[in-house]
């Protein structure tokens, strides 16, 4: 089998060792979207981090094409009914809840984009390397003791409480639907209007999906306090940007930090609505879905999903075998 890696930059080691005895690995030189079309009529399984939008235009020119892997939990970059009606398997780390409590990345940088937020660190770091020293300039705010809301209290949404206790933060945790259920020691579960409306801080991690897509609208920024802050790592999609950026414009939000945007592989930051805001305002900090983006994660991930899509390749190859093949290994 053919295995195309689309974006093979710094990929694994350990991953690609994990692979080369059943598959034959390709890299694209160019990763683009035209060079990964060029490649892909050859191959029969992609690996892709999240670059590309796998829709059904790219599956098209893939008649090879057996499994879409990604060491991602998020799949929105891959048209999931595309694959299906093409019997084309995907292979992600959604649900893999045990093995990804040892992946910490995304809840740093969300601890991160909070002080960074609070304390206006990318200006203050730009600020001196213009050759200017006056700290008078970027008087901010302490997360100690602060009032925190986290959306989505999955895994990371319980990693980031954990992170915040130590601050004294005091802290509400809320999901979809708005069941009430018991939280950890130190966080008070309540009801999502209950949680925008005490929380100083909101911090974004619950998952993609029909009924959650656009959660963050006018109506959700109407109940959040007045100069209260907004962290988003998890998808872009969860949050109205237009009303976004009319909360910001206008100073009821105090602030935002972003890891992710809408449409995040057709963007164009040149002439996108936030990122012209970001680049005039103190108040938005845009960072391009580093959340998972560490050595140590991506390698993780990334032998994780190796030895996920070895156990793939196992399957169907008995899958595969003549009947009687099959039935003398299972006497």
């Amino acid at each position: 089998m053919k295995l195309l890696l689309a974006e093979p930059d710094n990929f694994a080691t350990a991953a690609r060792e994990l692979l080369t005895p059943l598959f034959d690995v390709k890299t694209c030189n160019d990763s683009s979207r035209d060079g990964v079309l060029r490649s892909l009529p050859t191959a029969d399984v992609l690996w892709v981090r999240l670059r590309h939008h796998v829709d059904d235009a790219m599956l098209a020119t893939a008649p090879r094409l057996k499994a879409i892997v990604s060491a991602t939990t998020g799949v929105n970059h891959i048209d999931l009914e595309a694959a299906a009606r093409r019997n084309i398997a995907v292979l992600t780390l959604r649900g893999e809840t045990d093995f990804l409590r040892q992946v910490a990345a995304t809840a740093e940088l969300t601890l991160g984009l909070m002080l960074s937020l609070l304390r206006h660190i990318p200006d203050a770091v730009w600020h001196t390397h213009e050759g200017d020293w006056n700290r008078d300039q970027f008087r901010g705010h302490e997360l100690t003791g602060r009032t925190v809301g986290i959306i989505g209290y999955g895994r990371l949404g319980r990693a980031v409480s954990r992170y915040l206790l130590p601050f004294g933060c005091k802290l509400y945790a809320s999901d979809l639907p708005n069941a009430s259920r018991d939280a950890e020691p130190g966080v008070t579960y309540v009801p999502l209007c209950d949680l925008l409306r005490d929380s100083e801080m909101v911090s974004l991690h619950a998952s993609l999906h029909e009924g959650s897509a656009r959660m963050i609208d006018a109506t959700s920024f109407r109940q959040m306090r007045r100069g209260s802050w907004l962290i988003n790592t998890a998808r872009g999609e969860l949050v109205d940007e237009a009303a976004l950026l009319r909360a910001l414009e206008s100073g009821w939000l105090a602030g935002a930090a972003l890891d992710v945007v809408c449409g995040e592989q057709q963007l164009t930051p040149a002439t996108n609505p936030l990122f012209l805001y970001a680049r005039t305002h103190r108040n938005l900090i845009l960072t391009p879905h580093i959340g998972g983006c560490t050595e140590e994660s991506m390698a993780k991930t990334e032998i994780f999903m190796a030895r996920r899509l070895v156990e793939w390749r196992a399957r169907l190859d008995v899958t595969q075998q003549p009947e009687e093949t099959s039935l003398a290994h299972a006497l």
